[in-house]
């Protein structure tokens, strides 16, 4: 059993930063890949951004230049610095993980947090 918990959501003002962690836990499992989504209300979950565990990224167009995503592998964590925010920023935030676990291969999500971006 894997568990993915979330944090560093929260209010921010446009224009402003902030940043999202994601730490994995559980049974023996190694990292292939860790990113982020997003999804606002009415809207599909999109792609945020992904790193692969020899720290490949590949970012959406809408965040390329202002976010920043970064894996630290001793602590099976990652990363999301968000810069220069913008009101259509707003959505709750999941990560998901792209594991090796001993059953194969296995993709695990957190449960989400809040970002809001108003003045």
């Amino acid at each position: 059993q894997v568990h993915l918990v979330e944090s560093g959501g929260g209010l921010v003002q446009p224009g402003g930063s902030l940043r999202l962690s994601c730490t994995a836990s559980g049974s023996s499992f190694s990292i292939y890949a860790m990113g982020w989504y997003r999804q606002a209300p009415g809207k599909q979950r999109e792609l945020v951004a992904v790193i692969t565990s020899g720290g490949s990224t590949n970012y959406a167009d809408f965040v390329k230049g202002r976010f920043t995503i970064s894996i630290d592998r001793a602590k099976n964590t990652v990363f999301l610095q968000m810069n220069s925010l913008k009101p259509e920023d707003a959505a709750v935030y999941y990560c998901n993980a792209d594991l090796f676990i001993s059953m194969g291969r296995g993709k695990y999500w957190g449960q989400g947090t809040q970002v809001t971006v108003s003045s």
